[in-house]
């Protein structure tokens, strides 16, 4: 078997527009020729992303956005963050045709169904259903044809399942020992659940927690099966993802830093420890769905960067 390849590492264009931090990145569907980023400037930007020039701006939230979902036609999308509401947008007139309102805080996450006929926040005042179990802010989501997963600040990864109408909660905590004057006192702490991905079967998923920890779960049973380190993330959400073969997971760090990991065995791929990538936190870490030598990583630092392999053509 070849040994596992290390992500791209060369810059094929900077997507530089946004004023101020870019929270999260999305390709758009198909053959995602285009990406889709939401800013702390208010904004959602639409970019080419084989030449790196900017379509389009899409403003109408009136705070920062921090979550965006793009429909499987790529004709809308919708987007969340600072407003409490759900916008949703028709990408051809550039217009919200409707906002969804209801929550009582930011709005961190929001996806679509894989056929973009139902989306899904956190709460929804005019909801199908009210998924309320979490004690905490709901970070992350992901819809499947059956399922839905959280991950949530109180630590807990919640898988729905929608056709038996059952839920279980995995809690991705760690034990913390010390000593006080009588004996010796074990804790359990929780740490934010801020990415949760599935692989393309289902059958695992990829945990990130703000301990600077990426855990490889087993869907069924809620076991851990690998524990990805070496890089830092305490503070701030990074989100990971699988490389394309899904051989490999990739995440950017707090230090601008990104990061690979073989899916087997858990261990660094070159370079170790990686160069610095952007000059602030990498928020957003994305492969390409149809090409292996392509991905992007989006950054506090103002930019999303796509990356190629040196021969893959433009």
């Amino acid at each position: 078997m070849a040994p596992p390849q290390p992500p791209p590492q060369s810059v094929h264009v900077i997507l530089d527009g946004h004023k101020g931090p870019v929270n999260v990145a999305r390709y758009a569907k198909g053959s995602a020729k285009y990406i889709l980023t939401g800013g702390q400037d208010r904004t959602v930007r639409l970019w080419n992303a084989g030449h790196g020039g900017e379509i389009k701006t899409f403003a109408a939230h009136g705070y920062e956005v921090l979550s965006v979902t793009v429909s499987h036609d790529n004709a809308k999308f919708a987007s969340s963050g600072g407003d409490r509401s759900v916008f949703l947008w028709d990408v051809a007139t550039g217009v919200t045709t409707r906002r969804i309102a209801g929550h009582m805080g930011k709005i961190y996450t929001v996806e679509f169904n894989e056929d973009a006929t139902v989306v899904a926040s956190a709460i929804n005042r005019q909801a199908i259903q009210v998924l309320d179990e979490a004690r905490d802010a709901v970070q992350t989501l992901h819809i499947g044809s059956t399922t839905i997963i959280t991950g949530s600040v109180d630590g807990h990864v919640r898988t729905y399942d929608l056709r038996k109408g059952e839920l279980r909660s995995d809690f991705i905590g760690r034990k913390s020992r010390y000593f006080n004057l009588f004996n010796i006192v074990t804790e359990v702490l929780s740490d934010p659940v801020t990415s949760v991905v599935p692989t393309q079967d289902g059958q695992t998923v990829l945990v990130t927690t703000l301990d600077s920890h990426i855990r490889l779960m087993d869907a069924s049973s809620g076991k851990m099966l690998n524990d990805f380190v070496g890089h830092s993330n305490t503070s701030y959400r990074c989100r990971a993802c699988f490389s394309h073969d899904e051989a490999n997971v990739v995440c950017g760090d707090e230090k601008g830093q990104i990061w690979a990991w073989d899916l087997l065995d858990a261990k660094v791929l070159p370079p170790n420890p990686p160069p610095q990538a952007h000059q602030r936190v990498i928020t957003w870490t994305e492969y390409h769905p149809t090409d292996a030598n392509e991905f992007f990583t989006s950054s506090a630092d103002g930019t999303v960067k796509v990356w190629r392999s040196p021969d893959t053509s433009s």
